[in-house]
This record gives structure tokens, C-alpha cells and sequence, in this order.
């Protein structure tokens, strides 16, 4: 790679290798974000630091033969700084090969994703969504893909509404969630809705390479006293955009503690750390509004389910889980 690259550029670099297939990948390139490279060897590990932790972003991004030996540097990184390591967001490839080296790999939730080339709205099944879009267009929405840097101001003015409206500890999640703005933002699409010529709310889609290219369904915000229906949409009105284009794939992004599956489970895994998935499904909404996001994806109708996995340089410790918290600027 070019020395002379700045930390997102050579992130993006390596995401964009035909054999690295993660959808949320190109949150790699986020702000804030610290990249660990191996002497002698092409690929990153993009990390936060938190507390005794370092808080690892997906796999290694690298080609397979560089991915274990690059793996192997970071964690003596790591242990040369005292310091502790929790991977978050692996997909299936990269937990068979962290269990196979020694990490203790629990399936942590799932990631989304339609096909866009059966995808339709018409019938039954989408009678609801289809009801709640034309109630948003009957409110007077226009929805429109704009250029980004003309709408920063009255983007952040709809953010701190949106922020307000979550109570008085509420923190804007970073990390693990998408960014506008920045070097990487020309590679991003920003479709707005308006009402009386107002930011009503709006989407950001991310690049996904791999396997399944596309676009991914990022940050949203919208404003909270807007009519029901705003965001399916703001959506619907850039699925018909991507179709156009030939574009297959829409992603939906992670959601921690769904499609939770016992059969997904590697060799090696803590059944401890599997009940704690399970009662933060159940009971966790106060923690992260799961049920909430995935009935909004639910409503597409996904076409694939792809479970997600978090690995442990050790056991599994309740304390490196709620630092992937703590990274996020979640408290």
C-alpha cells in the first residue's frame, strides 16, 4: 500500500478485496478509527481503545494467507500494551478462524440484506408498508438524493432534535454505526425527505462490496414529531433509485442479540455468554433497542439473515462485551 494514504484510505484499500465480505466493512473507515498494520504484510485491523481493551472492528482485512499472521501480530500487540482484545461483527469465515486459533467466538446477532432484483412492494404482505408511505406523501414529503455537503447544517440541527427527543442521557453512538462527512463521504448517498421545504429526516447508504454488493441502509435520523411512514419512504423512493441502476443488493446493517441461533455456535463457545445474548433479547431494550430496529428491517422482507459473531482473546468476559459499549460512546 502507499505510505502516504491517510488511515481511512488505506482502510478502504483493503476493504475493497474481492475475498473480504463483511456488508458493514465500510464502517472501517469511520473517524476515530485506529489501524494496526504487520511488517511484511497487506491488510489492516481497525481497532478503538477502550479502557484495558481494544475493541476490534470485523476481522482482518487482508487476503486469507495474511489474515493469521496478521491476527497473530495484533494480539501481540496487544498483550505487549497490557492490554485485553474483543473482536466485534465477524462473519462466519473470519469466526472459524479466530475459534481455530484460540478465542473464545459467540454469535452476538444478525445482519440483513434484500435482493433487489425480486424485490417488489406489491401484495398482501405489503399492505401495511405500503399504507405508511402513501400516508408520508400524503403529508406532503418529496424525497431526494442531494449532495451532502449542502445539507450538513440542517442535518446537525435534525440530529440534535432527534438527540433531545431520546431524554436527557441519551449519547449519539459512534463506532459501530455511520458517519457523514469527511474524505470518505463522496463515496456515500444521502437521500432526504422534506416537508414544507423542511429536513424532515433523511438515510445514508454505504458502499458494500464482497460478495453481495450494494448499498447499505446507514444512519438515519428524522425528526421526532414527523408523520408515521417518513423513513419506509425515504427508503422506498432509493430502492427504486438502486434498482434503476442495476444495484442487487440493499443491506440493513447489524443488530446485536437477533437470529440468534443455537446450530450457529462454533466449537468452543460459552453457553454463559449465549444465555446472556438471549436475556438481553428478551429484556434488553434498555441496553440497545433490538426489537425496535429489527422491526423496521423486518419490513422489508430480507431475503438473507447472516449471523454475526464476537470473539474473545480469552474467555468470554462480560467486561470486554460492555466495553464494545463503551466504544461506541454508549455510556
Amino acid at each position: 500500500m502507499t505510505e502516504t494514504l491517510s488511515p481511512s484510505l488505506r482502510i478502504h484499500e483493503s476493504i475493497r478485496r474481492d475475498d473480504v465480505d463483511n456488508p458493514s466493512a465500510f464502517l472501517a473507515t469511520n473517524a476515530g478509527n485506529s489501524v494496526f498494520t504487520a511488517p511484511g504484510r497487506d491488510g489492516v485491523v481497525v481497532y478503538r481503545t477502550a479502557g484495558r481493551w481494544l475493541v476490534q472492528f470485523g476481522g482482518v482485512f487482508a487476503a486469507p494467507p495474511d489474515q493469521t499472521p496478521i491476527l497473530r501480530a495484533f494480539r501481540e500487540f496487544a498483550a505487549a500494551r497490557q492490554r485485553r482484545v474483543v473482536a466485534v461483527q465477524l462473519q462466519p469465515a473470519d469466526a472459524e478462524r479466530y475459534a481455530a486459533q484460540g478465542w473464545t467466538v459467540n454469535q452476538i446477532g444478525g445482519s440483513y440484506a434484500v435482493d433487489l432484483s425480486t424485490f417488489s412492494l406489491a401484495g398482501t404482505r405489503f399492505m401495511r408498508l405500503r399504507n405508511k408511505i402513501s400516508r408520508a406523501h400524503r403529508s406532503g414529503l418529496t424525497v431526494h438524493e442531494v449532495d451532502a455537503a449542502e445539507w450538513y447544517d440542517r442535518m446537525r440541527a435534525l440530529d440534535r432534535d432527534w438527540l433531545q427527543s431520546k431524554g436527557e442521557h441519551a449519547t449519539e453512538l459512534e463506532f459501530l454505526v455511520g458517519q457523514y462527512g469527511g474524505e470518505m463521504q463522496p463515496l456515500r448517498r444521502l437521500f432526504v425527505g422534506l416537508i414544507d421545504g423542511e429536513l424532515a429526516g433523511y438515510i445514508s447508504y454505504s458502499p458494500v462490496y464482497g460478495s453481495r454488493p450494494g448499498w447499505m441502509h446507514d444512519l438515519s435520523r428524522r425528526r421526532p414529531d414527523e408523520t408515521p411512514g417518513l423513513m419506509e419512504a425515504i427508503n422506498r423512493v432509493a430502492i427504486d433509485r438502486f434498482t434503476a441502476e442495476g444495484v442487487r443488493w440493499l443491506h440493513f446493517g447489524f443488530t446485536p442479540f437477533t437470529a440468534l441461533d443455537e446450530a450457529l455456535e462454533l466449537p468452543g463457545h460459552s453457553p454463559a455468554f449465549r444465555t446472556l445474548m438471549n436475556l438481553l433479547w428478551q429484556y434488553g431494550e434498555a441496553v440497545y433497542p433490538a426489537r425496535t430496529q429489527l422491526d423496521y428491517k423486518m419490513k422489508w422482507a430480507p431475503d438473507v439473515v447472516l449471523p454475526e459473531y464476537i470473539a474473545f482473546d480469552g474467555p468470554a468476559s462480560v467486561t470486554g462485551f460492555a466495553h464494545v459499549f463503551r466504544a461506541c460512546a454508549a455510556f
